[in-house]
């Protein structure tokens, strides 16, 4: 069994105040095209469900971090649930329905 990474230090290192109920988190560079579709999908979506934050990192300038995470193309989108634990994990553009369906497990797992 994998253990999921749990992320709140490094939100904190990075100056990143992570959302109360999910957190999106995008690992992008700068010259990475996909990576403003990426941008674009996620903000959107944490726009519309409260609770629920957006923070773009630029994996070249935390290339210790995206190591450790083990990021292999960008853009990379980890969900975090509001502990800050990693729930699920996307490489390439995201569809709107594949994050909303990810903050499902999370917002349908507070309720229970």
């Amino acid at each position: 069994m994998t253990t999921r990474p749990h992320l709140r230090d490094e939100l904190d290192a990075l100056g990143v105040r992570p959302g109360e109920r999910a957190t999106l988190v995008q690992l992008s560079t700068k010259f990475c095209a996909p990576c403003r579709a990426t941008r674009t999908t996620l903000a959107g979506v944490a726009g519309l469900v409260p609770g629920v934050v957006h923070v773009e990192v630029d994996a070249e300038e935390h290339l210790a971090l995206s190591r450790r995470l083990g990021l292999e193309v960008t853009p990379t989108t980890l969900v975090l649930d509001g502990s800050g634990v990693e729930v699920s994990r996307a490489s390439g553009v995201p569809r709107r329905e594949q994050v909303l369906r990810a903050l499902s497990q999370i917002v349908d797992g507070e309720s229970t």
